[in-house]
């Protein structure tokens, strides 16, 4: 199996948001990440990032979270644009994993007609509730016509040990992880924003946009002793990490 990592957009936000010593006047710029696995099985995609409308008319796509959430890439930086730089296209994506349902990890799920798409059901259940577009779920966004097939607890998704989704709720109500694991390269944690930056792994705190602060605080802790046993955690907006993976042509194995 291959691994590569593939940029998804990227953000401006307030930098107290994620570390909250700083300055509310302070910003800082977030890459935003997706991960392409080439299975025997089938291709999967873990999130597909912001969706290119977003780059062109942030207030027309995201309304009032656009000044919260501030796109800062071109529709190139997005997902479908990335995959054929890997010799794919959406309609050659077999599975896609929805860590969560928030803007920038959902919105190019419409592209992927094809494909299986799993989110858990917890997720599905908090998009769908009354007001939900107040806490970040946007319908134009998440709500794809193929629909979502759900999950409830662990699932190993070829049933081989080497793609197994893990929920950890705290960010989100639903927030699934995924454990990977390569032959060449080892163990690797898929944490999209349940450990948006390894600073939060390695002090164990939880970003102020967290849905539940003692349970994200749990799901770090837990990604810690996943890291501690040799798992290479992958972050969900962490910019040093970003420009390690970034430069590394030749993916994972």
């Amino acid at each position: 199996m291959k691994m590569d990592i593939l940029s998804a957009g990227r953000l401006r936000m307030r930098k107290s948001i994620y570390m909250p010593a700083e300055s509310k006047e302070e910003m800082v710029e977030l890459p935003v990440v997706s991960v392409l696995l080439r299975h025997s099985a089938g291709n999967v995609l873990f999130d597909t990032g912001c969706a290119p409308q977003a780059a062109d008319d942030p207030a027309g796509r995201w309304g009032g979270l656009a000044k919260v959430m501030q796109p800062i890439f071109s529709a190139a930086d997005t997902v479908v644009h990335q995959l054929p730089k890997h010799g794919l296209s959406a309609d050659d994506i077999d599975v896609v994993i929805c860590s969560h349902l928030h803007p920038d990890h959902c919105g190019c799920n419409a592209a992927f007609g094809r494909a299986t798409v799993f989110v858990h059901r917890a997720e599905l259940a908090a998009a769908r509730a009354e007001g939900a577009d107040k806490q970040g779920y946007l319908p134009q966004e998440w709500d794809i016509a193929q629909g979502y097939s759900e999950i409830d607890g662990q699932k190993d998704l070829f049933d081989d040990g080497k793609i197994v989704l893990l929920p950890l709720p705290g960010h989100s109500p639903g927030l699934t992880a995924a454990r990977v694991e390569l032959e060449r390269d080892g163990t690797f944690l898929l944490a999209s924003d349940a450990a948006p930056m390894t600073r939060h792994v390695d002090e164990g705190y939880a970003p102020k946009n967290s849905w539940d602060m003692d349970l994200a605080v749990s799901a770090l802790e837990e990604i810690k002793v996943q890291k501690d046993r040799g798992a290479t955690v992958i972050c969900g907006h962490d910019e040093a990490q970003w420009q390690q993976l970034s430069s590394r042509q030749e993916g994972f194995r």
